[in-house]
């Protein structure tokens, strides 16, 4: 294996902070998922992809990555999403009780900062746009062991939130 990919990897949660941890650890594994996005003035949109996630920094952070189109999986051609990937590190405060929720989108050259922290049996990120400084939400729902819904929400005063995307996740064997 590569040096860099077995410095970056951990095989499971850093025993210290292993409870603040369990939040995001559904996440860890594969997954296809099929989405709609829904531009501002524009029809919606339907694309399908995958997502990657697993342990890293000793265990003390998870990062995903997301792809569009999904290697592994029959679809149409979808050339209005190119071929796309980014990741999120997300990484445990146990100071806060919360989530750095790091995004980065090297294609559209988007970048994120949120917070996360569970909401009921929801998980809700909440941050603001750097460029417009509209507050975000992307919230996870409907969690389950072999599912998951993701929803990404723009709000320009952090009370009328439109949907932007909405992802349905399936775990991948």
């Amino acid at each position: 294996m590569n040096s860099f990919l077995e410095a970056l990897q951990a095989d499971g949660p850093a025993p210290d902070r292993a409870d603040g941890l369990a939040l995001y650890a559904f996440l860890i594994g594969r997954w296809s998922y099929d989405a709609t996005y829904h531009p501002p003035g524009q029809p919606a949109r339907t694309t399908r992809g995958e997502i990657h996630a697993g342990w890293v920094l000793q265990g003390r952070a998870i990062q995903d990555v997301w792809r569009v189109p999904a290697r592994d999986l029959p679809q149409s051609p979808q050339p209005e999403f190119g071929d796309y990937v980014g990741t999120t590190l997300r990484i445990y405060d146990p100071g806060l009780d919360a989530w750095h929720i790091l995004w980065s989108d090297p294609l559209t050259q988007t970048y994120q900062r949120q917070l996360g922290r569970a909401r009921g049996k929801d998980i809700v990120q909440e941050g603001r746009d750097e460029a417009s400084g509209a507050h975000t939400r992307w919230s996870f729902t409907e969690i389950a062991g072999d599912s998951f819904r993701w929803r990404g929400e723009v709000s320009p005063d952090g009370k009328d939130w439109m949907l932007l995307a909405d992802f349905r996740a399936k775990r991948m064997t």
